[in-house]
């Protein structure tokens, strides 16, 4: 099935037949899409504009979804982002294969989040606009275009980590627990566990370098902090 209402390039979801929460929420935010079975399918079917992006939901067929992860990432297919949506049972799979997706959702997921992570996407393609810029140190964050940038060096972050880093460095030197990270960054009707806040920090210390990893501090027993309270000396 794809729906083209606005002429936006469609985007590729797997598996075929696409998962009806799935295609409800696509359809009624007005998302271009066409369900694929196989890498096959993706590339016999590309559209002349190319594809919009990937939607590649991995719970009921890990195996076929992965493989279809893998050739579109060697790159015969020009396509980007790519969302990946598995179950919380799979999370602890993804630090292994974090080179195939740009993003993840945990299902069941809620429309309004699958929504706000593919305008964020669509964000990253290069609309230049004034915006409110979080700074702290070598990072600033701007809040309108979701671009990240640390030392001058740009950093390629999912929207949930961009959520979670823009939280953390808007409120330096404040603890949280993972509990309290989950409702206001992830929000209240969030599925998942406490280890997602860990895999999220985990991403951003490592695209944050070496140098600046240990901005984000694990107060043990309690959780998460970012830099330096405003009041220290």
């Amino acid at each position: 099935m794809v729906s083209d209402p606005s002429g936006q390039p469609p985007l590729i979801v797997f598996p075929d037949p696409a998962p009806p929460e799935l295609a409800q929420a696509l359809d009624l935010s007005g998302w271009a899409w066409k369900a694929v079975a196989a890498p096959e399918a993706a590339s016999e079917e590309e559209p002349e504009g190319g594809w919009g992006g990937a939607i590649v939901v991995a719970d009921a067929d890990p195996v076929g979804a992965f493989a279809l992860c893998r050739a579109l990432r060697k790159g015969e297919i020009a396509l980007d982002p790519l969302l990946l949506l598995v179950s919380g049972a799979q999370l602890g799979e993804l630090d292994h294969r974090a080179d195939l997706f740009d993003d993840f959702m945990l299902t069941p997921f809620h429309p309004r989040e699958l929504d706000a992570r593919l305008e964020h996407a669509f964000f990253k393609t290069g609309r230049s606009v004034a915006a409110d810029v979080v700074e702290y140190g070598p990072l600033q964050l701007n809040l309108e275009t979701y671009q990240a940038v640390v030392d001058g060096r740009s950093l390629d972050l999912t929207y949930m980590e961009y959520e979670l880093l823009k939280f953390l460095a808007s409120h330096p030197g404040k603890v949280f627990t993972r509990e309290t990270l989950l409702s206001r960054v992830w929000g209240y009707d969030y599925y998942g566990g406490a280890r997602t806040v860990d895999v999220h920090v985990r991403r951003l210390r490592s695209k944050l370098g070496e140098e600046h990893a240990n901005l984000i501090h694990t107060v043990r027993s309690v959780g998460y902090s970012f830099g330096r309270s405003r009041w220290s000396g």
